[in-house]
């Protein structure tokens, strides 16, 4: 059988040149073509639920948030093992499912299991799904300087700009922001005065809260036009909190600033 394909090839040499230019052709295409990883991805298909609890100590996020997502994710359909880790203030369920199974498909099957999970979790408690990356998937880091910026102006840039243009990236998942200075308005109560004008500490929260927002009216008519009413209502810096009515003594006021110091400070 060799000894008749040689004498075939002999014989036919400007088909066997041809076939082997074509072959080395392929060759070449199909190196060029395949997808390659510098670091191959050899994890199970997983999807991750984080959960803040702020506050809460490690036992108490364990029986209050842990336990109830990780008993209700078990019946997650073609998925073999759920891992639950609890933290200070924060819940991590891995979800880990059957080789093959779509990450898409995945997703969407524990999101469905958590509206159900959800109605166990304590009032305010959110649960999200954390980026439809692996863990080998953290490929990039870069940093944002500038000689003539502050930390509280770098992180601003990061997080309106320069975030945004990445995200939006062919094959990008998530883009996570750490360090700078996050500006935040912090409203520092002192409890003498408090107790003294007899304020609860949660009357300056909801005065806080219910002080900014905006709110809609309706339409008024007049010479055959229409004018639509609105009451702006956001807080727009330091001196708008100081300003917030917390309750009225004898026609008196008494603000925030009169219980407590408003500044501006870094998220914690």
């Amino acid at each position: 059988m060799l000894a008749r394909i040689i004498r075939w090839s002999s014989a036919n040499v400007l088909v066997v040149l041809m076939a082997t230019v074509f072959l080395a052709a392929a060759g070449v295409y199909a190196v060029s073509r395949t997808p390659l990883d510098a670091i191959p991805d050899l994890s199970d298909p997983q999807v991750i639920v984080y959960t803040e609890y702020p506050g809460q100590a490690p036992q108490v996020v364990e029986d209050q948030i842990t336990y109830p997502l990780t008993t209700a994710l078990l019946a997650v359909p073609r998925s073999k093992v759920v891992r639950g880790f609890s933290f200070f203030g924060v819940s991590f369920v891995y979800v880990v499912f059957e080789d093959g199974t779509d990450i898409y498909w995945a997703r969407s099957r524990v999101l469905e299991y958590l509206n159900f999970a959800q109605k166990r979790l304590p009032a305010g408690v959110t649960p999200s799904l954390g980026p439809d990356a692996t863990g080998v998937g953290w490929v990039f880091e870069y940093v944002v300087l500038g000689a003539k910026q502050t930390l509280a102006e770098l992180r601003a840039i990061q997080d309106w700009f320069v975030r945004y243009q990445l995200t939006k990236a062919e094959g990008v998942a998530e883009v996570a922001s750490v360090g700078g200075f996050v500006k935040q308005y912090q409203v520092v109560v002192d409890p003498t005065k408090l107790r003294a004008f007899g304020i609860p500490l949660s009357k300056v929260t909801e005065a806080i809260r219910a002080s900014n927002m905006d709110v809609g009216g309706r339409v008024v008519e007049m010479s055959e036009r229409e004018y639509m009413v609105r009451g702006r209502g956001y807080l727009r810096g330091v001196s708008d909190l100081e300003q917030i009515v917390l309750k009225t003594e004898r026609g008196t006021p008494v603000r925030i600033r009169d219980v407590a110091r408003v500044e501006l400070g870094p998220d914690e």
